[in-house]
């Protein structure tokens, strides 16, 4: 399975940019990671809220899709819970609940520096399976 979210990652011309790794990808879970560069942070030096809402956002939508197939987000929220200063994020979400059609799912958001993770955000999504095959 993991195999399988990796090719699909890598199709994803945005996660390329940032430099986006997906870590797990398991049924009801995903971790996706990426390595802090100066491009990525904002005025006051600590990672710029759109790339830490993003690695939310793409990692509830692989856990979703770990259990629905094709998916695409809903809607999500993010609570940012402190600045993201570190050499690494890492995002890990589950599945709350999942239905034949939609899950719920949540997602943490942490900065790690050597061996230490703090806990930078929070988020929480709807996922909506699509049929891949028909234009939208």
């Amino acid at each position: 399975m993991l195999e399988k979210g990796k090719e699909i990652l890598a199709q994803q011309s945005f996660s390329l940019l940032l430099g986006t790794k997906l870590d797990v990808f398991e049924a009801g879970t995903a971790e996706l990671s990426l390595e802090m560069r100066d491009d990525l942070k904002q005025n006051n030096g600590f990672a710029h809220g759109g790339v830490v809402s993003y690695l939310a956002d793409n990692c509830i939508t692989f856990a979703g899709a770990s259990v629905l197939g094709s998916c695409v987000t809903s809607e999500y929220k993010v609570n940012y819970v402190r600045p993201a200063i570190g050499d690494r994020l890492i995002a890990r979400s589950t599945v709350l609940y999942s239905g034949k059609r939609q899950a719920t799912c949540e997602c943490k958001v942490y900065a790690k520096t050597d061996n230490e993770e703090k806990l930078v955000a929070v988020s929480l999504g709807t996922i909506n399976k699509i049929d891949a095959s028909q234009p939208s």
